[in-house]
């Protein structure tokens, strides 16, 4: 028994041409006109454009540990659903990913669920605490083959463990992903410190409390000779630091979240903990000057900081609320609305953006290909024309943690084929039983 085959008809690639894609075993095996398959499953792409399957680079998928949030099966259900065939998992789990054994449990449970490749980032300190470099050769040389590293959640915030990370991970090619927040100047901070905050009456994040460890960081890059990438930037001046240090020819990439393109500080107006994410959600200008740096290629990627959290825990008071949102299943729907209908970038530039720079960043030959004969399928079909009032029905998340409950998104994941299966198919996530079967039968060969 072997996967079925995919002849997908009438898709409009990235560059904006139409063709056939047929699908055989877990590879792309033709891109063209009047293709045909007398085995295949057949698709109907017609309206809908194929783009290589997303990749992200910065997904918490809580297991082990925070089972009740969500689970690595759970959570690349969402990924499907979101058009993403890969997902890079955070390590501030219980236990803490510092392990070798940890990570390789994290990629067994990715690759029993099958639906997308799941690939472990390692703490950079043991416990997240910032105090000792956690065991990063182990894990780089594990089957995991981690070569990703964060305390995200968590800064690091001593230089000296931030520079021999940076040059432990030179060694084998790794790179720190880190979350820019100085602890002492955001202690007790509920939301960004500005206008907004000082009405309200919470403490404030300011912006510098960012910029400053960005700048710090890129300056340790370029002493060390390091691979540096930042993790969820918020604030114009983060953007004008990332933009200096790229001119400055050191090696570092930067992401940005689909809520920070879309949401500002104001939506605390309303006391719901739904919009409380760290970092916090900034000005009107910050978005602008985001959605700018994203476009001219200043950030590389777009990242969702997917962070599921049981209902107690947002259903709450504002003070006493988890920071956090999901996003993977609305990731797409956001970049269209506030980058591609916007005019600030192409279906040619969402590809980069959500499938090739993250592949290449995070080391992953598989994914983020151009669509051509040879690729391994991994692949999505999107349906631009879609407009929706994104609802709970749209969720495939364990928890329903997200800002846009009842708002307008434009563009939906169709179908999502992850390793020459579908994951997704007609808006709906595949059972699991399928795709179970389907991962055991790739892994065969």
């Amino acid at each position: 028994m072997t996967n079925p085959d995919l002849l997908i008809t009438g898709a409009t690639l990235p560059d904006g041409n139409r063709a056939d894609i047929l699908v055989e075993g877990n590879r792309v095996s033709a891109v063209g006109q009047g293709l045909s398959s007398a085995s295949a499953t057949k698709i109907d792409a017609d309206g809908l454009i194929a783009l290589p399957g997303f990749v992200d680079l910065h997904t918490h998928l809580r297991e082990p540990g925070y089972e009740q949030s969500e689970t690595v099966l759970t959570g690349t259900q969402a990924a499907a659903l979101g058009g993403f065939t890969s997902v890079f998992a955070m390590a501030n789990t219980l236990p803490v990913a510092d392990t070798a054994g940890v990570v390789e449990q994290v990629l067994r449970l990715g690759d029993e669920a099958g639906y997308a490749t799941v690939r472990p980032i390692g703490a950079v300190t043991k416990g997240l605490e910032g105090l000792q470099l956690a065991e990063l050769g182990a894990m780089a040389n594990s089957r995991a083959a981690v070569r990703v590293f964060s305390d995200d959640g968590k800064c690091v915030f001593d230089p000296l463990i931030m520079r021999r990370a940076l040059e432990y991970v030179k060694t084998f090619g790794g790179v720190i992903a880190q979350h820019a927040q100085e602890p002492r100047l955001t202690v007790d901070a509920q939301m960004n410190e500005g206008e907004v905050s000082a009405r309200l009456g919470l403490a404030g994040w300011p912006a510098v409390a960012e910029e400053s460890i960005i700048a710090r960081d890129v300056l340790l890059a370029e002493h060390t000779g390091s691979r540096l990438h930042i993790c969820h930037l918020s604030t114009a001046g983060s953007v004008d630091v990332i933009r200096w240090a790229k001119k400055r020819g050191i090696n570092v990439t930067a992401e940005v979240t689909p809520h920070h393109l879309l949401l500002t500080d104001e939506r605390a107006e309303s006391y719901d903990a739904r919009f409380k994410v760290n970092p916090p959600l900034r000005r009107a200008e910050d978005v602008m000057a985001l959605r700018e740096a994203l476009a001219d290629g200043t950030i590389d990627i777009v990242a969702t900081d997917h962070a599921p959290h049981p209902v107690e825990s947002k259903d709450c008071e504002w003070g006493a609320a988890a920071f956090g949102m999901v996003g993977l299943e609305s990731a797409l729907a956001v970049v269209q609305t506030t980058m591609v209908e916007t005019g600030l970038i192409g279906w040619a530039e969402v590809a980069r953006v959500m499938s090739e720079a993250p592949a290449r960043i995070g080391g992953l030959a598989t994914h983020g290909q151009k669509i051509e004969p040879g690729i391994q399928a991994e692949l999505v079909l999107v349906d631009p024309s879609t407009r929706r009032n994104f609802g709970v029905e749209d969720l495939a998340s364990l928890s329903h943690n997200t800002p846009y409950l009842g708002k307008e998104l434009a563009g939906q994941v169709v179908s999502t084929i992850h390793q020459g299966y579908l994951t997704a198919s007609d808006r709906h996530v595949v059972a699991a039983e399928t795709v179970a079967a389907q991962a055991e039968l790739v892994a065969r060969g």
